[in-house]
């Protein structure tokens, strides 16, 4: 192991981490909106829209990033639509996400006991107070679980982004490993940069589930 290249190459890797942090971030975020948006959908089974969603969340869930990825890059630029890699990956990252925040919220929501929303409507609450003060904070706290291992799932799947000649963390090794022939090194750093992402996020996610775990019981 070369401690002097691990050294010297460190810099790189730490502005390829900044770069996936900041695509993650963002695709996560929409991801998150997506999700809401069509596990409403799904939900409140609003016709077509219904439909449109369903077919989303299969053709997503169906098919790999890395397909997707080079459907955006190198497949639009044919019908006259240029996206910048960056654009692809934000994009990539936001179908994908969306499709599985979409199955978690909806089951979320699926999960919340109708006799709830029974009570609240006897005790005169409109269906729209209903869904923002009843049902969908429980919705939310029963899909922590699935929500937090989505998030690591998805900052894990930026490691592909390198396809699309996006300046990642997996791009950077992969162009270490050809140019030096230092593999161990160039992995060892990949790895450990990963690691050093996700370690406080599963951390972080692990903290909250005790904690709505606990509030559940009124501890």
């Amino acid at each position: 192991m070369d401690i002097n290249f691990i050294r010297e190459q460190l810099p790189l890797y730490v502005e390829a981490a900044k770069l996936t942090v900041y695509i993650a971030v963002i695709g996560i975020i929409l991801a998150i909106l997506a999700g809401l948006l069509c596990g409403m959908i799904r939900y409140f089974r609003i016709p077509v829209l219904k439909q449109i969603t369903a077919c989303y969340i299969e053709l997503s869930r169906n098919t790999p990033l890395l397909i997707q990825l080079f459907f955006l890059y190198f497949g639009l630029p044919k019908l006259g639509i240029v996206l910048s890699s960056e654009s692809c990956a934000v994009i990539g990252l936001t179908f994908l996400g969306g499709s599985y925040m979409a199955e978690v919220f909806r089951s979320g929501l699926d999960n919340v006991s109708p006799a709830q929303t029974e009570a609240a409507l006897a005790l005169g609450m409109k269906k729209s107070q209903v869904f923002y003060y009843i049902i969908l904070p429980q919705a939310v706290s029963n899909s922590i679980p699935a929500f937090c291992a989505n998030i690591i799932f998805l900052i894990k799947e930026t490691s592909v982004f390198s396809v699309v000649a996006l300046a990642d963390l997996m791009f950077v090794a992969k162009d270490l490993i050809g140019i030096y022939y230092k593999t161990d090194e160039a992995l060892f750093l990949l790895v450990m940069a990963y690691l050093i992402l996700l370690l406080p996020v599963s951390l972080l996610c692990s903290l909250v589930e005790r904690r709505i775990r606990y509030a559940e019981y009124g501890n």
